[in-house]
């Protein structure tokens, strides 16, 4: 894809920022009038660690800080420029954040997310007052979850104050060959922050437009190819999708057994790192975490020279794709070797493998949907049901695009049929060609641009992206770490570290050192108005 022209971009996005700069504004006379504490808080690019500062000295609440972020949700994201990127709103996350406020009066401090704001992809259960759908005004009127997902119940424990749940490509979007991701039949939408008129890409598309507008302090995507690293690409975020089974998925609305899995998104590594501690655990609903490493306080990985002595491998296919990319990343590369990395080109054949995975996809589909949607209750207890959903909601559900690939998988038959079993087997072989590379070469990680620049939001013809790093860590169920290494014509780029299973305080380290040596991460610029503080 190329850049679009200057002179025509500038002149969009400084109307789009108008309009940006409009819906920050109607804020200044909502904010509280706060009795105590000489700080200012503002909420672009607040981390994890100086709310909780703030919280512990008594500057501010975690009850002031919820009321804040909802009214930065409704002025840029439900008014102003309409990011879209928040489908509900906690009604309970007030009450739930003054309960926190008391038990930390009280001494009762839970951890590092003790009264912190996180919003949920509306694809986690929560046994709430909140809707779980997926996007989909199928799931609108279906019974609430029985329970949290084991991941929600974490975060609860911890201390996060869920805030609310966020937007994404309908389905995580695997309902259409020619999908918009970002939108949803529930949401509509998302916009992109760095300019409304570019895709946020999916299918964590909210969770990464709601952390790069700082309409909460972290949150957490899922992930079965691209869904958290993409938007944290395109958003400019760190965006971690970890080892399938470190993270359980019980209660997470499925697409694959194989690859799917949960993560965080963050404006910093070292918030990541906070919020992936939070969310691990073994789970006796799914079996995968049973071989994952106990739980761990990820932020001891974190040093600034965690790039000395490394050997890390550019996958050399991806260079020479795109050129504003290359722009980006050999500058990054540079980076890597002067913070002591040595570089060795290698070469990934994930070609070989990508139409199997969407064989594997398919059938895992039917089979965990199914499943999922028969013990939810409700008017949709399976695929068939849902495929007649749309057709009878048809201007709803398919204004732009259709239901292909709802309609494949329902096609599909059983997961003992030869044509999966032969498709698993060959998708196989990504995890054995990783590995292989990293003990051929001795290498630490691999690296390379996660992907391109955030395209032209396009609901005839649907997404258009030329680059992606996704696929063979996806397939594989590798860990894979997106850190922000630059801006393409204003658009986010970032780097890619893809490592062996488990190695996540690995790769969060290499990321660390690389975000510290780099500070790429930008303010999408509309958004820095200074207008939402206290």
């Amino acid at each position: 894809m190329s850049s679009p022209d200057e002179s025509t971009a500038f002149g969009r996005r400084a109307f789009l920022g108008a309009s940006l700069a409009t819906g920050a504004a109607a804020l200044v006379g909502a904010e509280p009038k706060l009795a105590r504490g000489p700080r200012r808080l503002v909420l672009e690019e607040a981390t994890v660690e100086s709310l909780q500062a703030g919280m512990a000295a008594g500057h501010w609440t975690s009850a002031e800080l919820v009321r804040l972020y909802q009214a930065r949700i409704r002025a840029l994201d439900q008014g102003g420029p309409q990011l879209r990127s928040v489908l509900q709103l906690n009604p309970d996350a007030p009450a739930i954040a003054a309960a926190l406020d008391a038990e930390r009066k009280a001494g009762k401090v839970r951890g590092p997310l003790h009264g912190i704001p996180v919003l949920l992809k509306d694809n986690l259960d929560t046994a709430d007052r909140l809707l779980t759908t997926a996007g989909s005004l199928a799931l609108a009127d279906a019974p609430t979850p029985k329970e949290d997902a084991f991941v929600v119940r974490q975060l609860r424990a911890a201390g996060a104050v869920i805030l609310g749940k966020t937007n994404l490509s309908e389905w995580a979007n695997l309902r259409s060959t020619r999908s918009s991701s970002g939108w949803s039949g529930r949401g509509g939408q998302t916009r992109n922050p760095y300019a409304l008129d570019r895709s946020p890409s999916g299918s964590s598309s909210g969770s990464g437009v709601a952390v790069a507008a700082s309409l909460c302090a972290v949150a957490v995507g899922t992930e079965t190819d691209g869904s958290v690293v993409s938007p944290a690409n395109a958003n400019g975020l760190v965006g971690l999708k970890p080892t399938v089974g470190l993270v359980s998925r019980s209660g997470i609305i499925p697409i694959s057994h194989t690859q799917d899995t949960a993560g965080p998104m963050a404006r910093t590594v070292r918030d990541a790192a906070l919020l992936l501690g939070a969310m691990t655990g073994a789970d006796a609903r799914d079996a995968a975490t049973a071989g994952a490493p106990a739980p761990q306080d990820y932020t001891r990985f974190l040093v600034r020279d965690g790039l000395k002595g490394a050997r890390l491998g550019v996958v050399k296919n991806l260079l020479g794709v795109h050129a504003h990319v290359d722009a980006v990343l050999l500058p990054a590369l540079e980076v890597l070797k002067a913070q002591g990395a040595t570089l060795v080109e290698v070469e990934l054949k994930s070609a070989a493998y990508e139409d199997a995975e969407l064989e594997v996809l398919l059938y895992e589909f039917k089979a965990g949907l199914n499943a999922y949607l028969g013990g939810r209750g409700g008017k949709v207890k399976d695929l068939a049901s849902l495929l007649a959903f749309n057709e009878a909601r048809k201007a709803e559900e398919m204004p732009f695009s259709g239901q292909e690939l709802l309609a494949q998988a329902h096609a599909k038959g059983p997961l003992t049929d030869p044509a999966y079993r032969k498709a698993l087997e060959t998708c196989a072989q990504a995890r054995r060609e990783i590995l292989a590379l990293l003990d051929q070469h001795q290498l630490q990680a691999l690296v390379g641009p996660t992907g391109a620049p955030a395209w032209l939001i396009d609901h005839l013809n649907g997404d258009s992206s030329s680059l992606s790093f996704s696929t063979p860590a996806a397939v594989a169920g590798c860990p894979h770490l997106t850190v922000p290494a630059g801006l393409a014509s204003g658009l986010p780029v970032g780097l890619s570290f893809v490592g062996a299973p488990w190695q996540e305080g690995l790769l969060l380290k290499l990321g660390y050192a690389f975000e510290q040596a780099t500070r790429a991460r930008r303010v999408p610029r509309y958004l820095a108005t200074g207008a939402v503080t206290r």
